[in-house]
């Protein structure tokens, strides 16, 4: 598929040459923020997937042996947590607590994991006032700086045991995307489920189509991410908010399927994945 989007929904294109330009700054990206959702790291049953785990540590490796820094922004812990206890999340507290069991289980897996590579991790749990506090974030990047001379990989997550509706940052996505600009990072991926943004709901719609890049076509990709949007499928609406965020920063986004083999060598070798956030400039169309 090219990247003027063909369908019934009119999009505009984004140039072939601001695309090219834009896979050119992913791909050259020394800072890389990976954020992995709950459905690439769960099976079915929230049981926490040994293999899925493992083939994102496969793909992170492969951007840490072509000597690039990465933070994995790691959601999965609310649903490992119940595939470990019988208990519902009904509530905001049952949430929290299945959040105390799964972390653990995320944790030891991810170490596991990396362990095949002689590689350490480091847990970070953040609430929306770590972020917000200028000497609590000073604080948090200081020690991401510190694990990353350390060659050590931060995984973050946020502090669901803790956080209340008033501190909660709400969604990986959007945690990820600020993490990503207060870091300094040179890109952020975003991995999912399904392959990118589409002009319909591609689990509802077989004629649905993967929007290749998204730039100057931002309010018309969002009309349709809105329309298309269900309670099964509304999670992509924020991982397109926080790509947006991130490109209003010079960052460009790549919200990209999970299970693509080598994703993120992909990514980085510049070859067309997923869909791309072209960095704005601090410029909006809305």
């Amino acid at each position: 598929m090219s990247d003027t989007v063909g369908t019934d929904d009119e999009v505009e294109s984004v140039s072939a040459e601001t695309a090219d330009a834009a896979r050119k700054l992913a791909a050259d990206a020394e800072r890389v923020v990976v954020k992995a959702g709950t459905n690439t790291l769960t099976d079915d049953e929230s049981n926490l997937d040994v293999e899925k785990v493992a083939k994102l540590v496969d793909d992170v490796n492969d951007l840490l042996e072509r000597d690039r820094e990465v933070l994995l922004v790691s959601s999965g812990a609310v649903g490992a947590g119940k595939g470990r206890v019988d208990y519902p999340n009904d509530t905001v507290e049952e949430s929290q607590a299945l959040s105390t069991v799964g972390q653990s289980q995320l944790m030891a897996e991810y170490s596991d994991s990396f362990d095949r590579y002689d590689r350490t991790v480091a847990q970070i749990l953040l609430t929306e006032n770590d972020l917000e506090d200028t000497e609590r974030f000073t604080n948090f990047t200081n020690t991401v700086e510190t694990l990353l001379e350390w060659d050590v990989v931060p995984i973050i997550n946020e502090n669901d045991a803790v956080a209340t509706e008033e501190i909660r940052i709400g969604d990986n996505d959007m945690l990820s995307s600020s993490v990503a600009i207060g870091v300094g990072a040179d890109l952020l991926v975003t991995l999912t489920d399904v392959g990118g943004v589409y002009t319909a709901n591609p689990k509802e719609d077989d004629a649905a189509e993967r929007i290749e890049v998204v730039g100057n076509n931002y309010a018309e990709v969002q009309q349709l991410v809105d329309r298309s949007s269900s309670a099964t499928f509304g999670g992509i609406q924020t991982k397109v908010h926080g790509a947006r965020e991130v490109s209003e920063h010079e960052i460009p986004a790549i919200i990209a399927k999970s299970t693509e083999p080598d994703v993120l060598e992909q990514i980085v070798t510049g070859k067309p994945v997923g869909t791309l956030f072209v960095p704005t400039n601090g410029e909006t169309d809305e």
